[in-house]
């Protein structure tokens, strides 16, 4: 007895503590929505998801408790011949009986659908999106929304039929009411009646699962093309219709009992299950094969057509405006001038390569970090500059000594961004700073008034806040400065209960018993930006990039792409994304406070019922402050997936999409001495026949496999141009060099060749850079830098510049060299001089060029007396350089 008192002690701790911990759960969580504003997301989706297994639950529980009334005798007989004790048994047992039954398999049956709960919620919130399917004529919102309930509910009848005629069965057969005789099932009238009606329910949800196949033949991915085709519409189809009919005879056959006479009930299984073998696999095979297949494309081009069109409306390509780039005009100097933005603005320093730099010059101590670096554009002394900015954030994990108050309470933040010109660089061949170092200094137009950092991309840790610990803020030359939280973010830790629950939470008792803790601290978790808007809407796809902005107002933001997306758009190509998408809304995270804020940019059905089933979370675009709206991007991913769908769907004439006469894909360029595909890349210029520099994000295409141009493709990111994209299409008459074609072109280049043989001998890695094109007054200039890293420092310098024109290419120390000495511009206001790049002693540079050159030519005729006085000279002058 000690032993079992022990053990149902030992449960009910275990019951309390899990209790405990899952209660402290959600009153964090419920606290934390609370603190950002939206309680409703999670009051919501708790409401939604217990509601459906709650419903559930009782639906099934009733169910199979009617039918165990029904056969309250039989249950009687069962316990009877089990336990004799039927004289014990009165209505009142039977009925808890057959309730305790009914509640603990409807809790065993419900446990699965809570998971569900979001499509019956866009069930019942559901829109049309005004576009109908070309097979059925239904709106697309039917095949969002409501046709994958109809499947839900389907497949909960049949699996609740299933288990209700399993447990009415099986007390049949213990109460001798169904039994085996010679090998063959014996019923009695009862059962037989009971059971007939069970199963022919069973099968009439068979019948309307016939129903819902008919519609999911627009997802086949057997055809020519995802979606229905000729077999499938002609064929598939009317035989599914043929066995919902059959389905539906076989259940009024079981209701009404018509299987007593045998012949009727095995000619009707025989007929239908006949038909499903003939008419779902002979009969397609057959008819594709000697009927389709001889004539694929007369009989399969309407399905091809509707596959293309619902296809660009799914990726939200169809809305792209064409237009001609004849791309072998001229240039003259008034074009260049003309284009004195987009040349000012070329894009020398790659993110990913100047991210090493701003780690060895800016993270001034090792539990700093920068993520990743951003494109931005902003105003500065009075041009819209194109510039790239990281974020100084604190990894904790990086700390030297970590312990529970350095890891929670002391370090807390990160500091500051770092910005930089894409095209400046400095007398040592690196990145210039328009904003750097502890405290951030630099451009007054990038001033920054609260650079503290407590969300961002490396912020994992939770962390307390207003306690009587100061916060580490930041290095200074002879100690560290040190700061209180000042702002309203994270959940205040205002009593006993509060303390207790976030213990219980993150598994500590210091929370709790902390002396350094008080009534005004604030406890700041899910600080890691993705996490936290994951946490409010799941909903949503996110972004893998977000970027940091500074405001006017001198704070720093986090903005993240969001999206919505689903596989249930029929016709359309699937990809890993789905397929259907969109990019409607924009999410602003407060890199200080936390406070989060969902914009939709752009008409959505689908976010339209993701803001019925969730009033009040979404704001409109015109809510957001302008200081922000202005550095909205196009998002890189979502464009490389449009221009991949579009490579192949701008093929709207169903012959030449059948025949893949005209694909184009994403040029190749050698990047970091690997050939790969052009990632997409943003430049600040001038589209054709307009004035103003814009931000775009482009790609060029080329013919699948051919390297030179057909098409280049063009996102707009500024004002009300936002979200337009722009193909400019090559004429097919003449020969567009492609970005691979440059590179060869280089790669034969016998001085370039030199060049980097030399750097490379010297045990330097020469890394080509990205091969930018660039569209200018309907011609196209090639920009390619070349950065060398020596093993000793790991940062990347600019040494060289590669700019390619026609069948023109010069290499120089800067791009102002390149395009002067390309274009040969000896007029007396030249277009590239303003340009602010390296401007040391130009004569200085041109001796230091010439004997190198000379250099060259020694090494090539074995001169090595005549290579080592050149060598010594090219010393000499490079000291010049460095005293002044």
């Amino acid at each position: 007895m000690v032993r079992w008192l022990k053990w149902a002690v030992l449960v009910l701790l275990v019951a309390v503590i899990s209790l405990a911990i899952a209660g402290s759960h959600f009153l964090t969580d419920w606290l934390w929505f609370k603190s950002l504003g939206y309680p409703k997301l999670l009051i919501t989706r708790l409401g939604w998801e217990w509601g459906l297994r709650i419903g559930s639950w009782l639906c099934f529980s009733l169910i199979l408790f009617i039918n165990l009334w029904m056969m309250k005798s039989v249950v009687k007989q069962a316990l009877w011949r089990f336990y004799r004790l039927n004289q014990f048994i009165t209505g009142k047992h039977l009925i808890l009986a057959a309730s305790l039954i009914s509640i603990v398999l409807g809790l065993v049956y419900s446990s699965g659908y809570g998971g569900y709960y979001f499509e019956v919620a866009q069930f019942f919130n559901s829109s049309d999106f005004g576009v109908t399917d070309p097979i059925f004529g239904k709106d697309i919102g039917f095949y969002f929304f409501e046709l994958p309930v109809y499947q839900l509910l389907i497949s909960a009848l049949a699996t609740a039929l299933t288990l209700v005629t399993a447990v009415c069965a099986a007390i049949y057969f213990v109460s001798g009411h169904f039994q085996f005789e010679n090998y063959q099932p014996r019923l009695s009238m009862r059962a037989q009646k009971h059971l007939s009606v069970l199963v022919g329910l069973l099968v009439l949800t068979k019948a309307a699962d016939y129903s819902v196949q008919a519609y999911r033949l627009l997802y086949n991915t057997s055809g020519i093309v995802f979606g229905a085709g000729y077999t499938d519409v002609n064929v598939r189809l009317v035989v599914l219709r043929m066995l919902m009919v059959v389905a539906v005879a076989v259940s009024l056959i079981f209701i009404t009992r018509l299987y007593r006479f045998r012949k009727i009930l095995i000619g009707s299984l025989a007929f239908w299950f006949g038909l499903s073998f003939v008419g779902g696999v002979i009969a397609p095979f057959a008819v594709q094969q000697w009927l389709v297949a001889p004539n694929e494309f007369t009989r399969e081009w309407p399905y091809i057509e509707h596959h293309i069109q619902m296809t660009r409306l799914a990726y939200e390509v169809a809305d792209f405006q064409e237009l001609d780039f004849v791309g072998t005009k001229d240039l003259t100097t008034e074009d260049l001038e003309a284009n004195r933005n987009t040349i000012r603005n070329i894009r020398l320093w790659d993110p990913r390569l100047i991210l090493q730099t701003y780690r060895q010059l800016q993270e001034m101590r090792p539990y700093y970090v920068f993520n990743d670096a951003d494109v931005g554009r902003y105003w500065v002394d009075g041009e819209y500059r194109e510039v790239l900015l990281a974020a100084r954030e604190l990894d904790v994990s990086l700390t030297q000594n970590r312990n529970w108050i350095n890891d929670h309470l002391q370090y807390t933040h990160g500091y500051g961004v770092v910005v930089s010109p894409v095209n400046e660089v400095s007398r040592q061949q690196l990145p210039e700073f328009w904003m750097s170092d502890i405290p951030p200094k630099g451009k007054s137009d990038l001033q920054i008034t609260e650079p503290r950092i407590y969300y961002g991309e490396r912020s994992n840790e939770y962390v307390i806040v207003n306690t009587l610990i100061d916060e580490f803020d930041y290095p200074t030359g002879d100690g560290n400065a040190y700061y209180t939280y000042q702002g309203t973010g994270g959940v205040k830790l205002a009593s006993p209960l509060h303390r207790l629950a976030f213990a219980l939470r993150f598994g500590t008792t210091r929370i709790l018993l902390s002396t350094d803790i008080t009534s005004e601290s604030r406890i700041l978790f899910y600080r890691n930006i993705r996490a936290r808007v994951q946490k409010l809407a799941p909903f949503l796809r996110y972004d893998q990039d977000p970027y940091i902005v500074i405001g006017d107002n001198g704070r720093l933001y986090w903005i993240i792409d969001a999206y919505t997306t689903s596989y249930r758009y029929p016709y359309a190509q699937p990809t890993s994304w789905g397929n259907y998408i969109r990019n409607s809304v924009k999410v602003v995270i407060d890199a200080y406070n936390g406070f989060v804020d969902f914009y939709q940019v752009e008409p959505d059905p689908v976010l339209d019922v993701y803001a019925k089933i969730y009033p009040g979370w979404l704001k409109s675009i015109s809510e957001m402050p302008s200081m922000l709206r202005a550095h909205l991007r196009y998002p890189e991913d979502l464009f490389a997936l449009q221009a991949s769908i579009y490579g192949t769907y701008h093929m709207t004439d169903p012959r030449i999409f059948y025949n893949r006469e005209d694909v184009w894909v994403l040029a190749n360029e050698i990047y970091a001495e690997r050939e790969q595909p052009v990632v997409p890349y943003y430049v600040m210029m001038q589209l054709p026949n307009s004035n103003t520099p814009e931000l775009i994000l482009m790609l060029p295409y080329t013919p699948i496999r051919r390297n030179n141009l057909i098409a280049w493709l063009a996102a707009r990111n500024d004002g009300q141009h936002y979200g337009e994209v722009l193909v400019y299409r090559f004429p097919k008459d003449s020969l567009t060099l492609g970005p691979a074609q440059i590179d060869a072109t280089i790669d034969q280049d016998s001085d370039i060749s030199q060049l980097l043989s030399l750097w490379g001998q010297r045990g330097s890695q020469v890394i080509r850079g990205n091969m930018l094109v660039l569209p200018i007054s309907q011609s196209l200039i090639y920009v390619e830098p070349l950065f060398l890293q020596s093993e000793q420092s790991g940062m990347p310098q600019l040494q060289r510049v590669i700019v390619a024109y026609k069948d023109q290419l010069v290499m120089e120390e800067s791009l102002t060299q390149a395009l002067n000495r390309l274009f040969d511009d000896d007029s007396p206001s030249k277009p590239f001089e303003s340009e602010p790049m390296h401007t040391g002693d130009r004569q200085i540079w041109h001796d230091a060029y010439e004997i190198y050159q000379k250099a060259q030519q020694a090494l090539r005729e074995a001169d090595f007396v005549g290579f080592g006085e050149a060598w010594s000279q090219l010393e000499s002058v490079l000291k010049q350089l460095i005293d002044e």
